[in-house]
């Protein structure tokens, strides 16, 4: 191979690479809430702070190998301590470590003040989805994973949002603290939204508190940061975050559905009717685990196909 055609390759490759890793990115995201966006700036002081750590030692440790080197005829100085040295290097980590514990402990205590909330939304985890529950507004529902099948058994192209995405979304208002209460009924979840800097157990008896406030419409996504079992990769949140006008009206928009479910209760469905919705259930509740071949997954749930409940006597 020519020089020429090496040269050229490596340009090709250089410039390859640096296309791949102006897509990919190495740092946290700032926050789109007042602790997050701490988190953010606390991250990004420490990490300054030991760049300037690297700089000051590597820097002396290579001064000292280029210009006190035996062969340059330097000797070793002939001394057992130095007490000035040891304050000096004694006091400035001190120094250093209370510049960092400072904004870090206001962060902390700022997650932890759920006080004042404007209102307050109960999240309960299930193996494995989500329930909502919108105290002193009669609102609440379940939360699944709407990722179609033919993705998860690879049957179809993944979406952007893979694994990511909710039949129903948590809506709440801008600018409104929202207090959040977690608890579980069945193993340890935890609720976790890398936007919001919330990341909070979900413990069976047991409830913990955490809260978020943005000013900043949009939706946030996040997912079940417990290994909770079989399914713990498809528990995926989504939060949308809207105007207080948009929020009234999904609010309007959830009691007329309640209220219209209550009335189906005692309505006559046609057989179509049941076929759509037990479609529908099957998808979000079914579908991820039995799969629609009847086969199940080997040793994790068992195969309707060819069982006694498919085949077997119709009385039992």
């Amino acid at each position: 191979m020519s020089a020429a055609i090496r040269v050229a390759s490596f340009i090709g490759l250089m410039l390859v690479s640096m296309q791949s890793w102006a897509d990919y990115q190495l740092d946290m995201k700032p926050g789109v809430t007042s602790f997050s966006q701490g988190a953010y700036d606390i991250h990004q002081m420490v990490m300054w702070i030991c760049v300037g750590i690297g700089v000051v030692v590597f820097g002396a440790m290579i001064i000292s190998l280029v210009y006190h080197r035996k062969s340059r005829g330097a000797v070793a100085a002939k001394f057992d301590d130095n007490l000035k040295l040891e304050i000096v290097w004694t006091i400035i980590p001190f120094v250093i470590l209370i510049i960092m514990a400072v904004p870090a402990t206001k962060v902390l205590l700022a997650m932890e003040d759920t006080s004042n909330s404007d209102m307050s939304i109960k999240v309960t985890g299930y193996q494995w989805k989500w329930h909502y529950e919108y105290l002193g507004e009669d609102i609440s529902f379940f939360s699944n994973l709407s990722t179609p099948i033919e993705e998860i058994q690879n049957k179809a192209t993944k979406n952007e949002h893979y694994l990511l995405e909710t039949d129903n979304h948590v809506v709440v208002p801008v600018n409104k603290k929202v207090r959040l209460l977690f608890t579980s009924a069945d193993v340890i979840h935890a609720w976790w939204i890398p936007a919001f800097g919330v990341k909070k157990d979900a413990i069976p008896g047991y409830i913990n508190e955490s809260w978020f406030k943005t000013d900043k419409p949009g939706i946030y996504r996040g997912q079940c940061a417990e290994l909770c079992g079989t399914n713990h990769g498809f528990m995926p949140i989504v939060v949308e975050v809207k105007s207080e006008e948009d929020y009234a009206t999904w609010v309007a928009s959830k009691k007329e559905s309640a209220a219209a479910a209550e009335a189906s209760a005692s309505k006559t469905w046609t057989m179509d009717e049941l076929m759509e919705h037990g479609e529908k259930v099957y998808n979000t509740s079914c579908g991820a685990c039995h799969m629609a071949n009847g086969e199940g997954i080997p040793n994790v749930f068992p195969g309707l196909k060819g069982s006694a409940i498919a085949v077997g006597d119709i009385a039992k």
